[in-house]
């Protein structure tokens, strides 16, 4: 139990560490502002994959239609997915300039691809006439000067790959309250990994990279075989020829919104999804990293089921875990909602951080031992 109780208190006290880290080096990044003068000289395509978005796409196509950036310097590759609604027609309606679609099952044989959204951006690249390659999702709304950001930052600093903030927005619930705040501090977590060159994250909604790199790296080519992926393992190959030129473009007005997970399962799923790449990194720290969070939220619930047998010693190891846990995530999460301008979502702090630790410990056993998920109506394995 001394072991136990060891490993427990040395996990907390890393966790907080990592935070503290985290927190600094988000301080250390410069925020960027579009250049008064900047009018954009990229041409830029925007990469989209959609499949049965019909609920959503037309709002997606009406942030493009106003983005502010010169019309003729962009092209919208809407690449369909199979679907099986009215997305496509909804898309064909759609008075956007510059907008092409490009429907998956013509450039494919679904029974060869275990990822849909990398054969469909690898499928996009065939049309896609810019030197700038940005990525989003279907179900995902922008400010009108998303792309002068994009591009400013691109020209400015001249980046191989430009990482930008993605959070949820429209929250209709505590649930979805909980998802955005942990959302944002994602982002914290996303940016401080590209600044320090350590644990680069990033999110394929709101993702820019240079055409030249893509083939550069060969594209997917090797990992081909895994579902997800097509933002953070692209984006490590990218770092390993050019370390120092992968961006982290830091500015709550180029921030893409998408609306949070309405159950908890499709939660499940997204979390899961997202997980079962971490056994892929190659980079030792991020899985140290990553074992760390996860046995943090692991002691606590081990601490919960042996209560009853060691009462005092848990207990003190319980308070511990959330004393240290809770302190470094609400002073990290506090700093990230103000500068997101979303500081109401600290009132459901103490709940999503009973929510977060449950998440964090089912996801992490489920990613290890199951590995089964559902996503766009299609199981993965």
């Amino acid at each position: 139990m001394y072991i136990f109780l060891l490993f427990s208190v040395i996990c907390t006290l890393t966790y907080v560490g990592i935070i503290r880290y985290t927190s600094k080096s988000w301080d250390s990044i410069s925020p960027w502002n579009i250049p008064d003068e900047f009018r954009g000289a990229t041409k830029i395509s925007i990469l989209i994959a959609a499949r049965n978005e019909e609920e959503n796409i037309k709002d997606l196509l009406d942030a493009l239609q106003a983005q502010k950036y010169p019309k003729e310097l962009f092209q919208v590759i809407i690449i369909d997915d199979h679907s099986e609604d009215e997305t496509v027609s909804i898309i064909e309606k759609h008075s956007l300039e510059n907008k092409l679609i490009v429907p998956l099952s013509e450039h494919i044989d679904s029974s060869k691809i275990y990822s849909f959204k990398k054969a469909a951006i690898e499928t996009a690249m065939q049309f896609a006439s810019g030197d700038l390659i940005v990525t989003t999702d279907a179900d995902c709304v922008m400010d009108e000067n998303w792309l002068l950001y994009l591009a400013s930052f691109y020209e400015t600093g001249k980046y191989k790959m430009i990482a930008a903030p993605v959070n949820f927005h429209k929250e209709k619930n505590r649930f979805e309250k909980f998802q955005s705040l942990d959302f944002i501090g994602m982002m914290g977590v996303t940016a401080a990994g590209i600044q320090n060159e350590f644990m680069r994250m990033c999110n394929g909604a709101n993702l820019a990279y240079e055409k030249k790199i893509f083939q550069e790296v060969n594209g997917f080519s090797g990992n081909e075989d895994k579902a997800s992926g097509d933002d953070m393992f692209l984006m490590h190959k990218i770092a390993e020829k050019h370390p120092d030129k992968i961006g982290f473009l830091k500015n709550k007005n180029a921030t893409v919104f998408t609306a949070a997970k309405p159950s908890i399962k499709s939660f499940y799923h997204q979390r899961l999804r997202w997980a079962t790449k971490n056994a892929d990194y190659d980079d030792l720290r991020v899985l140290l990293i990553n074992a760390i969070v996860f046995f943090t939220c692991f002691n606590f619930f081990t601490s919960l089921i042996f209560l009853v047998f060691f009462p005092y010693l848990l207990l003190v190891n319980l308070f511990f875990i959330l004393l240290g846990k809770g302190i470094s995530d609400y002073f990290f999460l506090k700093k990230m909602s103000s500068f997101f301008e979303r500081k109401d979502l600290m009132s459901t702090f103490i709940s999503s951080q009973f929510m977060h630790t449950t998440y964090i410990f089912t996801i992490g056993m489920a990613a290890n031992f199951i590995k089964k998920y559902e996503w766009k109506g299609r199981k993965v394995k």
